[in-house]
């Protein structure tokens, strides 16, 4: 480690009357200026924050599937596993920016003029929300943000923000790359399979019936395995849906802007198709990951959707607004 220099050498050490005003100078610095932070979250738990949880614990993960390592705080104002994205959670940043003297505003009143997120927007530095429970940022409200550095997404995606004004007014648009990646990937598999199995109205069979007819529940429940899957799009979280679904034995398609490397599309026997309209002809079961854009957006309509294969599974873990017309996903 590099030894501290002192401030003056002896041959520079200034004299009493020079470091006092040095001294003064110091104490009389200009303050740092505080921000104000304004989050939009939802709401608490209908039962009471903070909530019974079911563990003591989460694993610790200290890498990401492509070898980036993960964020390592020095310290944290709350417990791994706790609910923190919530309103009384603010995603555990209340001590943290409230230490150093900014200001944390958090809020779930977010729609309509005169919300109670409007009120707070004029004088706010930076405005933090979330995918599923967005505040919209448009023209008129990046208008009414005249401090306004920074959007934050608590997640991924920034289809709420208006990017081109955004752009104009030099206000950055962030996301928290491969937060929940894994999360929505797991999620992506567990509605396949529960879509394939027939599981939701087999359940109600039993919940809503009373009974068990196992002709109901079995009439629409089939195998994965052998079935043709793909996705549309195979960045981090369409490669992840990839590899959970190879153990099933499905024989395994993807469309993307960029092809993968060869020796990923070798070790988990991938086919590649230039277009996603090639693609889904031939599948059993589609997902769709691709970002929400011009290009995307209502892409599953009333024509396309002409295009599956007769009792295709769809599955949409992005963004709805990629279905339009009769259709939804």
């Amino acid at each position: 480690r590099t030894p501290k220099r002192p401030m003056f050498t002896p041959a520079s050490r200034p004299g009493a009357s020079t470091m006092l005003r040095l001294a003064a100078r110091r104490f009389h610095a200009t303050p740092r200026p505080q921000a104000k932070v304004l989050a939009v979250l939802y709401p608490d738990p209908v039962g009471g924050y903070p909530p019974k949880y079911a563990r003591e614990d989460v694993p610790s993960i200290g890498v990401y599937p492509d070898g980036q390592r993960t964020p390592a705080p020095l310290g944290l104002d709350f417990v791994p596993g706790e609910l923190v994205g919530c309103e009384s959670g603010a995603l555990g940043l209340r001590g943290f920016l409230e230490r150093d003297g900014h200001t944390l505003v958090v809020t779930t009143d977010k729609d309509g003029e005169g919300c109670a997120f409007e009120r707070e927007l004029p004088d706010a530095d930076f405005v933090i929300s979330q995918p599923f429970f967005p505040a919209y940022m448009d023209a008129r409200r990046l208008a009414m943000a005249k401090k306004l550095k920074a959007c934050i997404t608590a997640g991924i995606g920034s289809d709420h923000v208006d990017l081109a004004e955004a752009m104009r007014r030099k206000v950055d648009v962030c996301e928290v790359t491969f937060s929940n990646s894994v999360s929505v990937a797991e999620h992506t598999v567990m509605q396949m399979l529960a879509l394939v199995r027939n599981f939701v109205p087999s359940h109600r069979i039993v919940a809503d019936q009373g009974g068990w007819n196992i002709a109901d529940a079995a009439s629409r429940s089939y195998d994965i395995e052998g079935m043709h899957v793909g996705t549309v799009a195979a960045g981090r979280i369409g490669l992840a849906v990839l590899r959970r679904l190879r153990p099933f034995g499905v024989r395994l398609h993807y469309t993307d802007r960029h092809r993968l490397p060869a020796e990923v599309e070798s070790e988990l026997t991938l086919t590649y198709w230039p277009t996603w309209e090639e693609m889904v002809p031939h599948l059993d079961c589609v997902t769709l990951h691709c970002p929400l854009h011009p290009e995307t957006e209502g892409m599953v309509n009333d024509r396309t959707i002409g295009l599956f294969k007769r009792g295709a599974y769809v599955v949409n873990t992005a963004r709805g607004a990629r279905s339009r017309g009769g259709v939804r996903v």
